[in-house]
């Protein structure tokens, strides 16, 4: 660690009103990360250790941020904000079990670096594509707004970032929302090698304050009592009247992006320059200078950290690495649904968010609940309402004999209606979802029933919105976004894929958010308005994927979709929303994830009749299926015998009811797999592969997929018509036929 005399001391200290003991406990925190950095340049230097990323040279704004904020604050840190995570307290034995990818660190050895989170700590960590975390922040944020909680967010961002869209839309959000959340911009001049003249053109980060109407500040980031002084005076003005602030922070990196990179691409002066305003060492000679503190202290100090730090890497090395078990991996992928005592009573929900997620299965006292007790308790007695009073379950599946008919958009305005009033702490948010109703007027009427905090209209900004919905989450709230059309959904991709799905896999934190897309063709609206896009999701560990064809499935799906604590993907076919009607029980209800509905049974197996098939589908298909089958009596095939089909209608397609597919096809002995995706990378493709592996003795032709052309969905309706696999789907029942 270098040092500096009084003369050759570059930043100026004041001291104010802080006292010697704040001044001795702020040294500790700042030297504490620089001396750990040190020893991870030297564990790389030996091989101990693959790669590390410095924040040497900008430790006085994560350690004087982090001491400004209260502890039950949140603070989103990127991957040189060691100071963080130090100054909130965490353990360094687990950091560094966590750096080493270690069984016992904070993601069991599924991240490295700062890639994770802590509710214990008030720390939501970063993901590689640095954006993202800003729209997260303005979710916290708003959580905190809506409880009247006067509380402050901070959210860290580096200058290269800014030029992401993720940057622009959450501080307009911030902005247009009034959000108590400090945006701090740690500038060093550096996005890894490329400098700040080739990111941005304005001299200033205020400059773009005053663009979003906002107040901006710029600081010296190295002076860790200016950096501390201006984020608390920031953050208690914020507490007082919410609102987002930009904090610029000046600094420089002294290390390479990461150590195999180098500084090459720096010039040498800047080094010179900035070496003389170390954060560290200019502090220590000030406090020096001014008897605060001694060279006995300082060593004393400095010999206490560095023993700390050797005795603890000694014991995270022998740290047991992680075992790939495949159930308890994928058992992690997902929030459990039963969040309950050992008596089945609820455990409310900011008791719950505070237990490490690797000890989740726990009474409210934090005890944990042994195996056999917790695995006894039904699913759906997790939900609690913001007290911890327990919400009643939903009905399950019920009876709809003699229930009034509905119409699909009517079901779904329902299923929200209803969760609204069950889940007070559920928010709602889309474009133009308030007054007006949303594009297709399911939120009619629900600012004047539920308010506008909580119906919520939003900027165009899907990224910025999905980030916040989960930011919502993490305060322990519901969420759920409209997409206006289920194509906008790519403007938010990164949060839902690599924020929302995997997130509880990650640290163990659920995304209790519900994304309703309005999809599918049939309509004339064109290739940016009637995509299928539903398979984007399927492959992604970690969503749930609904697919509901007709009005009573929707309202039961979307009820339990909003009593689910993970992010789920909830389809709506536009062609649907007034034109299928059917009973649908007045009262909540819900209906399981991962059990599909048969839809038309066969009366005879594949031993009794000549032509016995079954159709596996789900949405539109389901329709298309059963108009089919309707009119069996007006066909015939070539060797003019009798047609029986059993129709399954999927509904989940994430969770899938693989033993209905499994039952119908050993039954009937052919199948066709329908759907207006694409052919190629539609889900038909899954049902076709899982068919073969499960079925194949059973099997008496090929699987065949029905499926639209692979091309854009295209505007006119002799075109698009063309393009829907309706008129396809009969031909594929001759050929297997056939066989």
């Amino acid at each position: 660690m270098s040092t500096l005399t009084t003369e050759d001391r570059q930043l100026h200290f004041e001291r104010g009103t802080h006292s010697d003991e704040f001044l001795l406990s702020t040294y500790e925190n700042l030297v504490r990360p620089r001396i750990i950095e040190e020893k991870m340049l030297s564990l790389l230097r030996q091989g101990k250790i693959s790669k590390w990323f410095s924040g040497i040279g900008q430790e006085a704004i994560s350690v004087g941020a982090a001491m400004a904020l209260h502890p039950e604050e949140y603070i989103l840190p990127m991957h040189r904000n060691l100071g963080v995570f130090t100054t909130r307290g965490m353990p360094f034995r687990k950091l560094f079990a966590q750096w080493q990818g270690k069984a016992t660190g904070y993601s069991k050895g599924r991240e490295r670096s700062f890639h994770f989170g802590s509710q214990e700590h008030k720390i939501v960590g970063m993901i590689s594509h640095l954006g993202p975390q800003m729209g997260i922040a303005d979710g916290i944020a708003l959580a905190h707004k809506l409880k009247k909680e006067q509380r402050c967010t901070i959210v860290f961002t580096g200058d290269g970032a800014t030029s992401e869209g993720d940057f622009h839309e959450a501080v307009n959000v911030a902005a247009v929302w009034d959000l108590p959340v400090l945006f701090i911009i740690e500038n060093n001049g550096y996005g890894l090698s490329t400098p700040s003249s080739e990111q941005f053109r304005m001299k200033s980060f205020v400059d773009k304050a005053v663009g979003y109407g906002i107040e901006g500040v710029q600081i010296a980031g190295n002076n860790i009592l200016e950096v501390y002084d201006n984020i608390a005076r920031l953050a208690d003005s914020i507490r007082e009247n919410p609102r987002p602030i930009i904090v610029e922070c000046i600094t420089f990196r002294m290390r390479g992006h990461e150590e195999a990179s180098g500084t090459k691409y720096v010039p040498k002066e800047l080094f010179e320059v900035w070496g003389k305003k170390d954060p560290v060492a200019n502090y220590e000679a000030w406090l020096l200078k001014t008897g605060v503190l001694t060279i006995a202290k300082r060593d004393a100090i400095r010999i206490s950290i560095k023993e700390g730090i050797e005795e603890d890497i000694k014991h995270a090395f022998e740290e047991p690495e992680p075992v790939p078990v495949e159930t308890t991996e994928l058992a992690d992928v997902y929030a459990s649904t039963r969040s309950v005592d050992p008596q089945g009573r609820p455990i409310p929900a900011d008791v719950y968010a505070a237990v490490p997620h690797s000890t989740r299965t726990v009474d409210p006292q934090g005890r944990p609940i042994p195996a056999d007790v917790y695995a006894a308790v039904p699913h759906g007695t997790r939900t609690v309402d913001p007290q911890g009073r327990p919400i009643p379950d939903l009905a399950n599946d019920p009876d709809a004999t003699g229930a009034p008919d509905k119409r699909l958009i009517d079901a779904i305005q329902e299923a929200m209606a209803q969760s609204m009033e069950r889940h007070p702490n559920l928010v709602l948010m889309g474009q133009d979802i308030a007054e007006y109703g949303g594009a297709f007027k399911i939120t009619e009427g629900f600012v004047e029933r539920f308010g506008k905090e909580r119906v919520r209209n939003t900027p165009l900004c899907e990224s910025a919105i999905v980030g916040a919905a989960y930011g919502l989450s993490v305060k322990g709230m519901k969420a759920m976004m409209e997409m206006q059309f289920a194509d906008f959904v790519t403007e938010g991709m990164t949060q839902i894929c690599n924020v929302l799905a995997k997130s509880h896999y990650r640290w163990g934190q659920n995304a209790d958010v519900v994304i309703r897309m309005p999809t599918g063709a049939g309509v004339g609206a064109g290739p940016f308005h009637s995509q299928s896009n539903e398979m984007w999701f399927v492959k992604t560990p970690g969503l749930k994927v609904v697919y509901p064809s007709n009005p009573y499935d929707a309202k039961g799906l979307l009820m339990t979709a909003f009593d689910d604590p993970n992010p789920v993907m909830f389809f709506e076919h536009k062609a649907m929303y007034r034109s299928i009607t059917g009973p649908v029980p007045s009262e909540p209800y819900g209906i399981p994830f991962g059990k599909a509905r048969i839809v038309r049974e066969a009366s005879a197996t594949r031993h009794d009749s000549p032509v016995s098939l079954s159709i596996i589908t789900y949405g539109m298909g389901v329709h298309w299926a059963t108009e089919l089958a309707a009119g069996l009596a007006d066909r015939s095939v070539d060797d003019g015998g009798p047609i029986d089909i059993e129709i399954i209608d999927l509904r989940t397609l994430v969770p899938l009811d693989v033993d209905a597919i499994i039952a119908s096809v050993k039954k009937t002995g052919k199948a066709i797999v329908l759907h207006e995706d694409t052919l190629i990378g539609g889900f038909g493709g899954e049902l076709s592969a899982l068919i073969n592996e499960h079925c194949f003795d059973h099997l008496d032709a090929p699987v065949v997929r029905v499926a639209s052309w692979d091309t854009p969905v295209p505007f006119a309706i002799p075109l698009e018509k063309g393009f829907l696999p309706k008129e396809r789907l009969w031909e594929a029942v001759e050929r297997l036929a056939g066989y």
